[in-house]
């Protein structure tokens, strides 16, 4: 995988799980939101895997990567 990628791999995946540990907090919207997220990591997850065996990180997994991030930084601050 490349180190790029690697990095906005583990930082989506620290930051989602310091989320999940707190969202029970949280608002039905927020619990909502992180429900559709929740969708959207595993789709993001089952493509990293796929890309990792062909160490060629597309532009649809990276574009995924982004926007999960910026949904983690809205959840986060909300919380």
């Amino acid at each position: 995988m490349m180190p790029d990628f690697s990095k906005l791999y583990e930082d989506l995946k620290r930051t989602r799980d310091e989320i999940k540990l707190k969202i029970h907090l949280g608002s039905k919207d927020l619990r909502d939101e992180w429900s559709d997220l929740e969708k959207r990591w595993s789709a993001f997850e089952n493509k990293a895997e796929l890309e990792r065996s062909t160490k060629d990180v597309s532009d649809a997994v990276k574009t995924l990567g982004s926007e999960l991030k910026d949904a983690f930084t809205r959840v986060r601050k909300a919380l």
